[in-house]
């Protein structure tokens, strides 16, 4: 699996780079990125960051492979890479473990806990939120 670096993305190479950007402008945008041809391309163009390392690559590329994808190979690796951004401090993937973790087809209650309080230091109300519920 790919190891996890903390790069800035000013400091990555332009061909690892432009990749990245485009595919978390396509990813934010409201209508675009909701559509499954926009994230099969984004997909792809996030996957060599990812690879490399590049924490926001990671954390968005396990996110697309959780959500949106059927299959469990696919979720296995989009869980590793959550796992490794949330480990390097990413507070989007250490929400979305929390939330993963807490869902009854995993019950991981402790797990969950562990991800939430990570994601809600860093000030994701969201993982407030659902701690209160936990």
């Amino acid at each position: 699996m790919p190891r996890v670096l903390s790069t800035p993305v000013a400091k990555l190479s332009s061909s690892t780079r432009l990749p990245l950007r485009v595919a978390l402008w396509l990813l934010d945008r409201p209508h675009l990125g909701q559509t499954d041809s926009v994230k099969q391309v984004a997909g792809r163009l996030l996957k060599r960051p990812a690879r490399q390392g590049v924490v926001s690559a990671q954390s968005r590329l396990g996110q697309l492979l959780c959500r949106d994808c059927g299959n469990t190979r696919d979720r296995r690796i989009g869980l590793d890479l959550l796992r490794q951004a949330a480990r390097a401090g990413d507070s989007r993937a250490q929400l979305t473990l929390g939330q993963l973790c807490s869902q009854p087809e995993v019950n991981e209650p402790k797990q969950a806990r562990h991800w939430l309080e990570l994601a809600a230091n860093q000030g994701q109300t969201e993982a407030q939120q659902l701690l209160k519920r936990l």
